[in-house]
């Protein structure tokens, strides 16, 4: 039973360990902050650039907003 129980502890430290070495890689090299930068944001643009959208420019200074009933 105690044989289960350390081989059970070993395994679990191994993982633990290998979660912390992949956590520590990621914050030293900014990998996180990396894919944001080149991958998440050319993405989100290419997404939110097609949308079309009002010209607030073209909008006269006069114009109220109305209520919703």
């Amino acid at each position: 039973m105690m044989k289960k129980i350390l081989r059970l502890a070993g395994k679990l430290a191994a993982i633990a360990a290998a979660v912390y070495g992949v956590l520590f890689a990621v914050f030293y090299f900014d990998l996180d902050g990396k894919f944001l930068y080149h991958v998440w944001i050319p993405f989100v643009n290419r997404r939110y650039e097609k949308l079309e959208r009002k010209d607030v420019t073209k909008t006269p200074y006069g114009m109220t907003v109305e209520k919703a009933e």
